[in-house]
């Protein structure tokens, strides 16, 4: 009941102040593992594996030390401080909700520009309905990513799971290419958030499911996920994806080039509506992770 409680004021605390404006311990997070990089790099897993190790770990033990000092009401809200900072649900909609606003106000090169802060790919090669696509993409990958994987971490582990779970994906994102430099460097990082990520992402699959269209989106899932080439995130967009009812994937231009990608869902493209759909289906699924913990919590508790 305690990890519930903490994780409803964390939530509370995200839809009220949203991501620190000055400095997110995230971005300071992100300039140690460059700086780590720069020091650790060579061609080689165990580097990666020795970097990863410090990055992660070693915060991850600060926080279990911390958490072994302080009193149980101290330890409460070091948790719900954690998972405020773990969470991204409303960063999501700030990101999101302006690419929606440009194109329903057909202001295609506005679009582009808020979508390009929330994606990778090149977004001045896309027209209005590819924007679409990519925004839908990144709000369903994101809701496992910055929202329900934290909160099954903080679930199983706590503030300390949270953390790890976290950062795992932080470094993901910096290193876990397959390019030249990150090949073997950033192999450790990749497998590690593959690993952490592996049942978080099939539970999000199953949220979308389960607050949208349930037998359009395990169909989905069923069919479609094994084609994506990520473990986790098949699972997550193609649920996400069916779920809505919209039809997702496709070829997309990254680095001067279009890639070819399966598709994802059925029906009809997505447009400014559907960008906002796919908020309102991870803002159910948090409800009903919420209602579960507390369930949980009221059982281990009778």
């Amino acid at each position: 009941m305690t990890t519930a409680l903490a994780m409803v004021a964390a939530l509370l605390l995200d839809a009220v102040l949203g991501e620190p404006r000055r400095f997110h311990p995230l971005v300071g997070f992100g300039r140690f593992a460059a700086a780590l990089e720069a020091r650790l790099h060579a061609d080689a897993r165990v580097a990666g594996v020795a970097a990863w190790c410090i990055a992660v770990l070693v915060p991850v033990a600060l926080l279990c030390l911390l958490r072994a000092a302080l009193p149980a009401a101290a330890v409460f809200f070091v948790d719900v401080l954690v998972a405020y900072l773990a969470l991204g649900r409303r960063s999501l909609g700030e990101h999101a909700r302006p690419v929606a606003c440009a194109l329903r106000g057909g202001d295609i090169d506005r679009a582009r520009i808020a979508v390009g802060r929330m994606v990778s790919r090149d977004t001045q090669a896309l027209d209005e309905t590819r924007v679409a696509v990519a925004a839908t993409e990144s709000v369903l990958e994101n809701g496992h990513d910055a929202v329900f994987g934290a909160m099954f971490w903080f679930a199983v582990l706590g503030a300390p799971g949270a953390l790890l779970f976290r950062l795992a994906n932080t470094l993901d994102a910096m290193w876990g290419y397959r390019t030249p430099r990150y090949e073997r460097f950033g192999w450790a990082a990749a497998r590690a958030d593959d690993a952490l990520g592996y049942l978080p992402a099939r539970l999000t699959a199953l949220t979308y499911a389960a607050v949208g269209h349930a037998a359009r989106a395990m169909r989905c899932w069923r069919t479609q996920a094994p084609t994506w080439d990520s473990p986790n995130a098949g699972p997550v967009m193609t649920a996400g994806a069916g779920a809505l009812g919209v039809r997702l994937g496709g070829a997309a231009p990254y680095h001067g080039r279009w890639e070819e990608r399966p598709d994802l869902g059925e029906g009809d493209p997505p447009g400014a509506g559907t960008i906002v759909r796919a908020l309102g289906l991870v803002d159910r699924g948090v409800v009903a992770w919420l209602v579960v913990m507390f369930l949980g919590g009221a059982a281990a508790h009778a």
